[in-house]
């Protein structure tokens, strides 16, 4: 098992930034990948940024050039840095875990990022 514990999220004004930080605990030895997704009213949960045990980067084509993906592997921990927020980034954002050789899928509880004046 795999625990997430997220934070960062919050109200900024458009074009400002947030730092979302997502820290696992328990069987962390085995994960593969680590990463974001995010999921607006009315729509379908979607990739934001992942980074696998590599160092390879997947993004959203909505988010490449503002969003940067990183990883602190020592304590387990991504993070999010979101530059030049819009209002369309308004979301639940979602910590997302992905262990071992079946990559058993673990989320975080999420945390709101609202992008409004």
């Amino acid at each position: 098992q795999v625990q997430l514990v997220e934070s960062g999220g919050g109200l900024v004004q458009p074009g400002g930034s947030l730092r979302l930080s997502c820290a696992a605990s328990g069987s962390t030895y085995f994960i593969a990948t680590m990463g974001w997704y995010r999921q607006a009213p009315g729509k379908e949960r979607e990739l934001v940024a992942a980074m696998a045990n590599g160092g390879s980067t997947n993004y959203a084509d909505s988010v490449k050039g503002r969003f940067t993906i990183s990883r602190d592997n020592a304590k387990n921990t991504v993070f999010l840095q979101m530059n030049s927020l819009k209002p369309e980034d308004t979301a639940v954002y979602y910590c997302n875990v992905k262990v071992g050789l079946r990559m058993v899928t673990y989320w975080g509880q999420g945390t709101q990022v609202t992008v409004s004046s």
